[in-house]
């Protein structure tokens, strides 16, 4: 079951000036390891998208430390990233 790993504070705006709040996710698989995504949502919650996997970690722990490290430049990435993978273009 996915779990919440850590919400951004700061907010990304989309090329067509579109504000989304970040939340990374992620779940334990079978093997042990935990993948790891980001999700995206307007101010109103009604508008969320995620990426497919960003990262594979070994543990739980590992997992949030990658995303408390992520810059805004790598979030600004993946959500030009989730946009394309859902036909928004950019």
């Amino acid at each position: 079951m996915p779990e919440l790993i850590h919400e951004f504070k700061n907010q990304v705006q989309s090329r067509s000036g579109v504000r989304y709040s970040v939340l990374a996710y992620g779940e334990r698989r079978n093997d042990g390891n935990w993948e790891g995504w980001l999700e995206f949502r307007t101010e109103n919650a009604l508008d969320r998208m995620r990426t497919g996997r960003e990262t594979t970690q070994p543990d739980r722990n590992a997992l949030v430390y990658w995303a408390s490290g992520l810059e805004p430049i790598y979030l600004e990435g993946a959500l030009d990233r989730a946009l394309k993978a859902e036909g928004r273009g950019m």
